[in-house]
């Protein structure tokens, strides 16, 4: 919590740090009778946030300042707007001042936005002191979106139906926290829209199951087995994300993915290779140097 002086009044507010996600492994299984999908994946945290800083305003309603961006959606539709509206049909909030620093990459398929309505709905509870439990928390934001509710713990998760049914995740000793890699990310300069990537998918049951995988096996043994159902489909429309997967291979990843629906591509590398070799020598050079690339050391990881 943190007080600041402003026109002559103490303000009390705070500042949360919403963080991106990765998916070990996204298999569409299902298709609902609502139209929506039943998946099956492993939602794992990753050191990339958003700030989100959180003031009570004499004014009511609630007021989204967003930078780092030339573009996101309308403050009437961003989801911590949504996420404030939605507690305030069911507690007597006050007005509430929001400044959202935008780092994690938009349309990327690392929750961004999920992550920042979830972190909202967090700070109301302790800015506002409503007294929620983290099941109580859940339940709002699955209404904000599918992966919303992971973003209330942001804690390693195997996730099921519309991706909302979560339980742990018991990591191998080989594989926990993904043990001697570090995480590298690529974005290329494309976008992939959700309901086009469903629209390519045919549901059936995974050959091998993502948490079995991620829980019994060690990250050497992933590829093949580790399997994102978008990709077959989203790779032939944008196969800048498959030479992308292909060169973290090429460069010594153990294993490579992309996150989501897209268009983040991310490679698990052992932590013995040298970050400036990477950059200056690998089959990822020429990508890494162009878009939107991020290097996150286990150390980092172990801080989240």
């Amino acid at each position: 919590m943190f007080y600041y002086v402003a026109g002559g009044h103490i303000i009390k507010g705070m500042k949360y740090f919403p963080c991106a996600k990765i998916n070990l492994g996204l298999n569409v299984v299902a298709k609902r009778a609502d139209g929506y999908h039943d998946l099956e994946t492993v939602f794992y945290p990753v050191g990339i946030y958003d700030e989100l800083d959180v003031r009570i305003s004499d004014v009511p309603g609630c007021h989204l300042d967003i930078e780092g961006v030339d573009y996101l959606c309308p403050s009437p539709n961003n989801l911590v707007v949504k996420a404030y509206e939605l507690l305030s049909s069911h507690y007597a909030l006050p007005g509430i001042d929001v400044t959202l620093a935008k780092h994690i990459p938009t349309q990327a398929g690392m929750g961004g936005g999920s992550s920042d309505g979830a972190y909202m709905i967090r700070a109301v509870n302790e800015v506002c002191s409503l007294g929620m439990s983290t099941d109580q928390m859940q339940q709002y934001a699955s209404q904000l979106g599918a992966d919303c509710p992971f973003f209330i713990t942001s804690q390693p998760a195997y996730a099921e139906g519309i991706g909302d049914k979560l339980s742990p995740i018991n990591f191998s000793e080989q594989s926990y926290p993904l043990e001697h890699h570090n995480l590298i990310l690529i974005k290329p300069d494309v976008a992939v829209s959700t309901r086009e990537a469903y629209s390519d998918i045919t549901p059936h049951s995974a050959s091998h199951n993502c948490r079995e995988v991620v829980e019994s096996m060690p990250i050497s043994e992933w590829r093949g087995l580790l399997t994102n159902d978008f990709e077959d489909s989203i790779f032939v429309k944008l196969p800048i994300l498959k030479a992308v997967k292909d060169a973290m291979y090429a460069s010594g990843a153990t294993y490579a993915s992309m996150s989501g629906s897209g268009s983040t591509i991310y490679g698990l590398f052992p932590d013995t290779i040298n970050q400036h070799d990477l950059l200056t020598q690998s089959n990822i050079s020429q990508y890494a140097n162009k878009y939107f690339f991020q290097f996150i050391t286990q150390e980092a990881e172990d801080r989240h």
